[in-house]
């Protein structure tokens, strides 16, 4: 799995008719790989989570988004796993099936509100055209890959 997390002081996610928003957080954007499993899932939730990305009062990069009772905010993204070495349009070959792909998503953004809570986890929709509004802080963008 590869994550891609912003820093945000506000992030909203547009699709259909629905927006989510978070104030003070992080945005999470997700891509489940071929070969990725639910201890990918488990590694990526614990690593975020604890991820101290957020100042203390010495401005040191020493809280995490738990510490602060910050917000999250999770939208897929299968386009993390392009392969632009050959050529100049995308290989999306190493990305997981659609199927196998929600399966993980989900089981992430369960783990993830069953850490925080369902309020403070706020999600895009798997597998729509999304509209994603980032206010990042900082800039702090850091990338894991499980």
């Amino acid at each position: 799995m590869k994550a891609v997390i912003q820093r945000v002081s506000y992030a909203s996610v547009e699709y259909d008719d629905t927006k989510n928003q978070i104030s003070n957080g992080i945005v999470i954007f997700l891509a489940v790989g071929k070969d990725d499993t639910e201890e990918d899932v488990d590694y990526l939730v614990k690593k975020i989570l604890n991820l101290r990305i957020f100042e203390n009062e010495k401005k040191k990069m020493d809280r995490s988004v738990v510490d602060i009772d910050g917000e999250i905010l999770i939208v897929s993204e299968f386009t993390l796993y392009g392969d632009c070495s050959k050529g100049n349009r995308p290989d999306f070959t190493s990305a997981a099936t659609a199927e196998t792909a929600q399966k993980l998503y989900d089981k992430f953004v369960s783990k993830m509100i069953s850490n925080m809570s369902k309020e403070k986890v706020k999600t895009g929709k798997f597998g729509a055209h999304m509209i994603v509004t980032i206010v990042n802080d900082g800039p702090v963008t850091i990338i894991i890959n499980s």
